[in-house]
């Protein structure tokens, strides 16, 4: 009995190292993100655009070029 509960200790252990390192994202990529958002929503505030509106069109469009460059797929 006791050999089945150290055996599931340990898979339990695995399961959540296995999850935690899925979860992992490298900061340079939130840096890529958070640049192409700023970026955009000067633009488009620039642009006399109401702030929210600007929000989402820019959280759309960098997340979908964060997309496209992991699948490397060209946009443009």
């Amino acid at each position: 009995m006791a050999n089945k509960l150290v055996a599931l200790f340990l898979m339990c252990i695995v399961v959540v190292a296995a999850f935690s390192l899925h979860e992992a994202t490298p900061q340079a990529d939130k840096d890529k993100f958070k640049s192409c958002f700023n970026t955009c929503k000067t633009e488009c505030i620039a642009e006399a655009n109401h702030n929210s509106l600007c929000e989402v069109k820019c959280e759309n469009e960098c997340e979908d070029k964060e997309q496209a460059e992991k699948l490397n797929i060209n946009l443009h």
